[in-house]
């Protein structure tokens, strides 16, 4: 299944290199085998200029992603682990695709055409990242991989009406390419029997020194074109208000090193979520294309990473949970300040907070999340 979203992307890499044969691979592979027998894959996806990602049929998770640096050496600039014993075990949603509500939905309830929904609690007295088994712990049916201009693959997975609480059985898909300029696209779809809220998006966890680098992202670059944020309760829970981010550690608006504002106790906000993990307002609704969400750059290996979307929100996470009880791919312990989260999507907590817009998709329509991932380097 070649997704329209892959066929563009092939006619521009093909345009992109003034119509000469380029090729990007993808390759398929065993990454083990799941408590009850079945088989996960990990399909690597590559290009000549040193750029590579590998996905997983688990959890349609992002496992590896390398990058060259200014000196055109590749790292891996993405947390995870080798094996597939660690995403099970402590997988803390590295690489994963997080549904079917992608962050927090307060009290784990919410109200559509008047009826409650009851959902699983996992993050105190909140639902984070669709429940206990959320689209990150599923097994994905692999659909299509391919080779080209634009190497890519396809996967699939249907989430049942009632599956930890949410209505409507869901359909969706999710295709990830790359192409010969080291862009890594990742689409995700879904369609429903029953209306329902859908909120899907990647939770990478980005180091553009090197996952095993033994360098932090303090010293990061980051700049969020937004100018205002939404605040949030004790539970991380915004509260509806949508806040100026002048004049606050949130104005990213130029490039702030992260590690400038982090521990920056005079604003409550930076208390309740031990650093940053608090969403962005970026634009009043989706988009019909992408848009610049965030830029990240790396001083010290010169790389740097655009995150466009066309969702309205971005939440940018600081790591702020992992706790050094982690051992990752490199061996390292990974600990707070190791990587960072820059999350496209809609607004945590839209279904109870109609001020933040909607987050429903009734039967018949669409929902399509456009998520771009553009790197480069810099002097």
């Amino acid at each position: 299944m070649f997704s329209r979203f892959a066929a563009a992307c092939t006619a521009f890499a093909f345009a992109a290199s003034g119509g000469a044969a380029v090729a990007a691979d993808a390759q398929r592979a065993d990454f083990g085998t799941l408590p009850d027998g079945r088989k996960v894959e990990v399909i690597t996806l590559s290009n000549s200029h040193g750029h590579s990602a590998r996905v997983l049929s688990y959890g349609a998770i992002l496992q590896a992603l390398k990058v060259p640096d200014r000196k055109g050496k590749s790292e891996d600039v993405i947390e995870g682990y080798n094996d597939l014993a660690g995403y099970l075990a402590k997988p803390n949603y590295f690489g994963s695709t997080v549904g079917r509500y992608a962050n927090r939905i307060g009290a784990g309830r919410f109200m559509l055409d008047g009826q409650a929904y009851t959902l699983a609690k996992n993050d105190g007295p909140n639902t984070l990242h669709g429940g206990m088994r959320g689209f990150d712990k599923q097994l994905w049916q692999v659909l299509d991989v391919s080779s080209g201009p634009v190497a890519h693959v396809t996967m699939s997975y249907v989430s049942p009406d009632g599956e930890e609480g949410y209505p409507g059985t869901l359909k969706v898909t999710v295709t990830y390419s790359l192409d010969e300029q080291g862009t890594l696209s990742i689409e995700y779809r879904a369609t429903t029997d029953k209306a329902t809220v859908v909120n899907l998006t990647g939770h990478s966890y980005f180091n553009l020194s090197g996952e095993g680098s033994g360098h932090g992202i303090l010293n990061h670059l980051l700049t969020i074109p937004a100018q205002a944020y939404t605040p949030v309760d004790d539970t991380l829970i915004p509260t509806g208000e949508i806040r100026a981010v002048a004049g606050t550690p949130f104005d990213f608006r130029k490039p702030v090193s992260i590690g400038e504002r982090l521990r920056d106790g005079s604003d409550r906000q930076m208390v309740l979520g031990r650093g940053y993990d608090h969403n962005w307002v970026i634009q009043k609704a989706p988009s019909t294309v992408p848009v610049l969400h965030a830029r990240l750059t790396d001083p010290r290996s010169g790389r740097q990473m655009e995150v466009w979307s066309n969702q309205p929100g971005l939440q940018f996470y600081s790591g702020n949970f992992i706790d050094g009880t982690i051992v990752g791919k490199s061996g390292k312990v990974y600990r707070q300040s190791d990587a960072l989260c820059l999350e496209p999507q809609v607004f945590p907590d839209t279904p109870n907070k109609p001020q933040f817009g909607s987050a429903r998709l009734d039967p018949g329509k669409e929902y399509v999340h456009t998520l771009v991932y553009r790197f480069s380097t810099v002097r």
